[in-house]
């Protein structure tokens, strides 16, 4: 590559660096640091445990965005000086040719986050899956979805624990909601909401024929303290049950496990995760919440796609990815045909290709 062409990507890479620091808010959240990091070094901060663990879990919310930022923007400064002395060196043009490659790599991987934009594409998220229709088959595969998630949420530094889940009857999970914490998780996770098919020869039949299993994915925001979605009394029923697998004596040995039904809508939370009811009430009701203020912007989309003409299609006709063992081995995103034959490693949580690809694509 010329001078003429690297001083050109150094340009733009420049600008792009600016752009990124305009929408990512550095000097906000520079600003926020360093009052954080003021507070922490308060005689009393570890006063409350609550309260500072919070207050730790911002100061690492502030840094993972900021560092890799400056780092990048380093980065940048760093390849403009190689260009200079380029000027006279070849060696270290070769070099800068090299570090631009990488360059490159790096702020196309930040940049995904300039296309999470979205309201809530910053927040926490919740996360369901839900067997299909199938009995074992779905529900193993559903399990395989959960493993295949949680090892995703790991791989990007995400924290998740499980709200409520609901055993198979003979293998697998019906269902499983888990609450996601992360920088734009809910923008992340947002990605995978849809439907899910697994082709492969199945464990549970004796005549090792292929089966094709569904299972679904329901992803929504936490929602910020100021979003108001009322709900109403009479528009609720409420059910407490004893929750069911992994869990301790007494979550598992009384009604502590709470379901809320949205009777206007048909809309179902669970929460079993913790001892106190009213805990897991209160888990739930945020849930509904969510899931409702989801609901009316689905539809307010909806409308807006009648509006221009476009045909939107929802429920389990809309799958969004294949997932094929047998008789080959590929992973193919149907929407923007992001594919793979490393079956393997998506199963284990190798996911961030299909998700940058759906960021774009959705861009």
């Amino acid at each position: 590559m010329t001078i003429e062409e690297l001083k050109a990507h150094y340009e733009t890479a420049t600008q792009r660096i600016k752009e990124l620091e305009r929408f990512l808010k550095i000097a906000e959240r520079r600003e926020e640091r360093s009052a954080i990091e003021l507070k922490m070094s308060a005689a009393d901060f570890w006063d409350s445990k609550d309260a500072a663990q919070q207050t730790v879990a911002a100061l690492s919310s502030c840094k993972n965005i900021i560092d890799p930022f400056e780092k990048l923007a380093t980065t940048v400064e760093d390849f403009g000086v190689m260009l200079e002395l380029g000027e006279d060196d070849q060696d270290m043009l070769d070099d800068a040719d090299a570090e631009w490659k990488q360059l490159s790599k790096d702020l196309d991987k930040i940049e995904l986050l300039s296309f999470l934009s979205g309201k809530f594409d910053h927040n926490n998220g919740y996360f369901s899956i839900h067997a299909g229709a199938g009995g074992t088959e779905s529900c193993d595969w559903a399990a395989m979805l959960m493993r295949m998630y949680q090892r995703w949420f790991e791989r990007r530094g995400y924290g998740y624990e499980v709200i409520e889940i609901q055993q198979g009857d003979e293998a697998g999970i019906k269902s499983v909601t888990m609450h996601v914490t992360g920088d734009f998780a809910y923008g992340h996770m947002n990605a995978e909401n849809g439907v899910h098919r697994l082709v492969r020869i199945s464990p549970f039949d004796s005549n090792s024929r292929r089966h094709t299993s569904f299972a679904s994915v329901d992803v929504f925001p936490e929602l910020d303290d100021n979003t108001d979605i009322d709900i109403e009394d009479k528009d609720l029923r409420v059910d407490t049950y004893r929750a069911s697998g992994a869990g301790g004596q007494h979550v598992n040995k009384t009604d502590s496990a709470i379901r809320l039904t949205h009777i206007p809508t048909g809309l179902v939370v669970a929460c079993q995760n913790q001892r106190s009811q009213h805990k897991n009430r209160a888990t739930a009701m945020k849930m509904l919440q969510a899931k409702l203020y989801e609901l009316q912007e689905r539809e307010r989309r909806k409308e807006a796609d009648e509006i221009r003409g476009e045909k939107t299609e929802m429920g389990w006709g809309n799958q969004i990815r294949s997932y094929v063992l047998h008789p080959y081995q590929m992973v193919k995103d149907l929407r923007t045909e992001v594919e793979t034959g490393n079956t393997a490693a998506v199963l284990d949580g190798d996911l961030d290709r299909f998700v940058e690809g759906w960021l774009r694509f959705r861009k």
